[in-house]
């Protein structure tokens, strides 16, 4: 496969109101936010954040109510229409297995609602999966996929089920017997779905560190191995996302005290593997046991059909140019100045889009933000990206901008984020690096 232009990571200061650093939580995005539930840091923690990635603001969520989760680690959490599906994770090992480890988000009510297939697990009425940690969910067309998982007492898990969001009802797929072909026993790897499959990689059997790859087929209802020369070594506490026509992997460790700050790229087209280089001056730390999340249009992808953007032309949304363009360069660079180039600015922590007006930003601290270019522009105090080249043909730019928040979140470029991880800071708020995609 080619290989993708170096990229760009930046770490984004957070201020005083934002959730403490953690690691073994679970985050997922939705229309332009981030949702970052539980995890550990000196202890186990019960506390529900949304992170608006175009303000870089954060904003704390009732998770006390009846219908709420308790304190969870190493759990899952998906989006789908509306609503976010949090599974497993649950501390206490006695935790009683007539009732069902799922949580259901309202997104539009912003509250935690009672799930059916909780209901219908208290009453004894169907079969479901137990509290397990460190398993994966992936959403392909309107069911959760759940692989696997470390289960108190039995340690790693071969089941593999599926949430049907219409019923509300699971089922035990195929390929979950014994010696059947598959994974196998797995916890603490990564998966991802693109193409109606769900694509799994490395993670624990046992004890032992892998790095498989594997295939599921959602219409054939078949594991695949995927068999490369190259690759990640073998991975664990990783964390993956599923961009355009390929899979993200990034961080994880050989082991607990080994973390690393490698990026891959699997292509499904080429059937290849790809390290993405970084810029010099601009590594990510290592991590272990952290969350990335993606956002931008290239992520809006149908499970259903091969993952692709939202349709919309190259620097259009819905007829209109867009105000970003995804191409970035390290600042301060000679160049950035010339007719033709792109630049990335990071987003300012103070609150943005409270006026219209564009106006040069004053006093930019270049060593904190790291990336502020010599025509950075600004709405309100939030900075945004410029496609120079595009200057001329924004006579009416207001008119672009005159949107609600998650109406201009669609105009993002696309980033991938990371939360938190260990190594940690116990008394910080959550580290949160991103890194703009460039070139893939």
């Amino acid at each position: 496969m080619s290989q993708s232009s170096p990229c760009l990571w930046t770490r984004l200061p957070q201020s005083s109101r934002a959730p403490c650093d953690r690691y073994k939580h679970a985050c997922c995005s939705r229309d332009g936010n981030v949702y970052i539930l539980g995890g550990r840091n000196s202890s186990g923690l019960r506390d529900f954040w949304r992170y608006s990635v175009v303000c870089n603001e954060w904003t704390e969520l009732n998770c006390t109510s009846e219908a709420a989760p308790e304190e969870l680690e190493e759990h899952s959490m998906v989006a789908h229409e509306g609503f976010l599906y949090v599974f497993g994770g649950v501390l206490d090992s006695a935790y009683t297995r007539w009732r069902c480890p799922l949580w259901v988000f309202d997104c539009a009510q912003q509250k935690w609602v009672t799930s059916p297939a909780q209901v219908q697990r208290d009453s004894q009425c169907t079969q479901a999966p137990t509290n397990r940690k460190a398993h994966s969910a992936v959403v392909v067309g309107s069911a959760m996929l759940l692989y696997g998982g470390y289960v108190d007492m039995k340690g790693s898990s071969q089941d593999f089920w599926s949430l049907d969001f219409d019923t509300m009802a699971w089922s035990l797929l195929s390929g979950s017997q014994q010696g059947s072909l598959g994974p196998g026993p797995r916890h603490s790897h990564s998966a991802v779905a693109c193409q109606s499959c769900m694509f799994l990689f490395g993670g624990l059997k046992g004890l032992r560190e892998q790095r498989d790859f594997w295939k599921w087929n959602s219409t054939s209802f078949t594991w695949s191995s995927l068999k490369t020369r190259s690759g990640p070594s073998k991975l664990m506490g990783h964390s993956a996302v599923a961009y355009k026509d390929s899979m993200l992997i990034f961080g994880g460790g050989e082991s607990q005290n080994s973390p690393k700050n490698c990026l891959w790229r699997y292509n499904f087209t080429t059937q290849g593997w790809g390290q993405v280089a970084t810029l010099p001056g601009c590594n990510p730390p290592d991590k272990i046991h952290h969350c990335c999340a993606g956002l931008g249009p290239s992520y809006k992808s149908n499970t259903s059909s091969p993952c692709s953007s939202s349709g919309l032309q190259p620097g259009l949304l819905g007829g209109k140019l867009k105000p970003f363009k995804n191409k970035c360069f390290p600042a301060p660079l000679t160049f950035l100045g010339s007719e033709g180039a792109i630049e990335l600015d990071t987003f300012s922590p103070d609150r943005c889009y409270r006026s219209k007006t564009l106006t040069r930003p004053s006093n930019l601290d270049h060593s904190t933000e790291g990336l502020m270019g010599t025509d950075a522009q600004q709405i309100g105090n939030c900075l945004t990206f410029e496609n120079k080249t595009l200057k001329s043909q924004w006579s009416r730019t207001e008119e672009l901008l005159d949107e609600e928040d998650e109406d201009v979140a669609q105009h993002l470029p696309d980033l991938l984020l990371v939360f938190g991880g260990r190594p940690c800071t116990l008394h910080g708020p959550i580290s949160i690096w991103h890194m703009t995609l460039t070139d893939f």
